[in-house]
């Protein structure tokens, strides 16, 4: 059958379910930056990508591993609230490389209503970087902020303490009570701003 006139093998990629070529054509096609957004089980991985006659061309990026690394996030890698300051990092990142707008590229995920993938995109457009979205698809600032973390880690700890230990066994012992979550989340989102409001002051002062 593979042999016949009427079949044709799909590209590698789209077998293993990595890439959509359809889609991709029109993005490419549309000369426009693309925000790649991709989850693996653990971290958030975020790219802001040019394509060129030659290839694709990263831009920026940024991953939930180095949150803990340069920023000492403690809070789970591959969570909303770390999916947000990942979009956060790589549109900082975008805006200090010269692009100031991206059309988001999800790939083959799932569209979800307030889901970690809108996290990222509200992130970047929080960082000033031009993504087009619809407001009704982010996620609330409740979500974004960990506050549902912290309610279910509250009322679990008052039912079930054990149980509680056991599922925010890295919170406890990275040092965070997931309870602190939002708190957390916000003084790491602080000094993500800080960092980059420090670097454009400085080139600034360089021209």
């Amino acid at each position: 059958m593979a042999n016949s006139g009427r079949y044709k093998v799909k590209f590698r990629r789209r077998r293993e379910g990595k890439t959509d070529y359809y889609k991709r054509r029109i993005m490419v096609i549309s000369g426009k930056p693309r925000l790649v957004v991709r989850f693996s089980n653990r971290y958030v991985v975020a790219q802001v990508i040019v394509s060129a006659p030659q290839g694709d061309f990263t831009v920026a990026e940024a991953n939930s591993r180095e949150l803990a690394k340069k920023f000492g996030w403690l809070g789970g890698t591959g969570n909303t609230p770390a999916a947000y300051l990942v979009g956060l990092l790589v549109g900082y990142r975008a805006l200090s490389k010269g692009v100031k707008l991206a059309i988001l590229d999800v790939g083959l995920h799932r569209v979800t209503k307030g889901g970690r993938l809108f996290a990222v995109v509200k992130g970047a457009v929080d960082a000033g970087l031009e993504v087009p979205h619809d407001e009704e698809i982010l996620p609330g600032d409740d979500r974004l902020s960990g506050e549902h973390v912290a309610q279910y880690a509250s009322n679990l700890r008052q039912a079930n303490p054990e149980l509680y230990k056991l599922r925010f066994s890295k919170y406890i012992t990275r040092g965070l009570e997931p309870e602190n979550i939002s708190k957390h989340f916000e003084e790491v989102k602080l000094k993500i701003m800080e960092k980059y409001a420090k670097s454009e002051a400085k080139a600034e002062d360089s021209q």
